[in-house]
């Protein structure tokens, strides 16, 4: 409160726990004849349990989040209130911030919500805050797409499509693993793309079928979406090893034997075939570490994070497929 007993340079802010008010109460003081005023602020805890974010009608059908309490501000005790300056809310958010979600500052209205007056000064993933031309009941309401329904035939088409690549991975394994047909013949490349791609599509199947449970933990989340950025990275990069091991056994059949002892063991197969991907994979959450983890525990796709895949895969490709086209034309 402000009078003319009370004198200050700057009023200090109105704290709650979770949210905060910069109010010009004494330019509000000096415009009453009594040269007094005095500002209320209350937040109530589960008040947007009553009024509800599906109360604010807008345009367009998207999904509205109440993303702070609900907070209130008067003048109790003020003749002239009219305000001198906007009024500044910060306000916590209560819920998970969305980067691709619209917030909005909104004033409780007679039934509904409204923005009418109030706009966003400034957020962050924790905080935002609002500035408003009048006191009333406020509140912060995010809102995001919702998301597309989903198709059941298509869902069924493709857990019927993992299954079946799973069963031929596993064939094609134990195929590649138990049949060696000549001793000059090197399988490990192809066991190891049997491997890589057959635990990437055994952890995929997994992940979507569970992914109830998965995505809201946010750390477990991450963590299978950077495995399966590791998998079916190796599995091209064994891909890669597999086109030149078969360069090598076209140019120089009669030598394949010596050459893979010289420079080719299995040994130093196995270190580039995964540790590229790992190296990749480490790279990646380095620079971007919040890149893992979307909303099917898998790559983001903003910010050009998915080039981190995309990038060494379309090298691979390219390469091996002027390789093959080089072999094709000499020989």
């Amino acid at each position: 409160m402000v009078g003319p007993q009370v004198t200050f340079e700057k009023i200090p802010r109105l704290d709650t726990t979770i949210s905060s008010v910069d109010i010009d109460l004494i330019g509000i003081a000096k415009n009453n004849k009594e040269r007094s005023a005095a500002v209320a602020f209350m937040s109530y805890n589960t008040m947007e349990n009553l009024l509800k974010p599906d109360f604010f009608n807008t345009s367009s059908e998207t999904v509205k989040t109440m993303m702070s309490t609900v907070i209130s501000a008067t003048l109790p005790k003020t003749t002239n209130t009219k305000l001198t300056k906007p009024v500044n809310f910060t306000l916590k958010h209560i819920r998970d911030f969305d980067p691709s979600g619209s917030l909005s500052c909104v004033y409780w209205n007679i039934s509904e919500w409204i923005v009418d007056g109030c706009s966003v000064l400034m957020t962050n993933s924790s905080y935002t805050v609002c500035s408003c031309v009048h006191l009333s009941t406020f509140a912060l309401i995010m809102q995001t797409s919702r998301p597309a329904e989903s198709d059941s035939q298509l869902d069924l088409l493709n857990l019927v499509c993992v299954i079946v690549g799973l069963v031929f991975f596993s064939l094609a394994l134990l195929t590649f693993a138990l049949c060696q047909w000549s001793s000059g013949v090197n399988n490990l490349a192809r066991i190891n793309i049997c491997i890589s791609l057959l635990l990437a599509h055994l952890l995929f199947l997994l992940t979507q079928r569970f992914l109830s449970l998965i995505r809201p933990q946010q750390v477990l989340c991450t963590v299978i979406s950077g495995l399966l950025h590791f998998l079916f990275l190796s599995g091209f990069v064994w891909m890669f090893i597999e086109a030149v091991l078969l360069f090598i056994c076209v140019k120089n059949l009669s030598q394949i034997s010596s050459k893979k002892r010289e420079v080719l063991s299995s040994r130093f197969l196995c270190v580039i075939g995964y540790a590229f991907a790992l190296v990749v994979v480490c790279v990646s959450v380095g620079l971007v570490p919040e890149g893992y983890g979307s909303e099917h525990c898998w790559i983001k796709i903003d910010k050009g994070f998915i080039w981190s895949f995309l990038g060494p895969v379309c090298v691979i490709l390219v390469v091996n497929t002027s390789r093959i086209s080089h072999d094709f034309y000499l020989y």
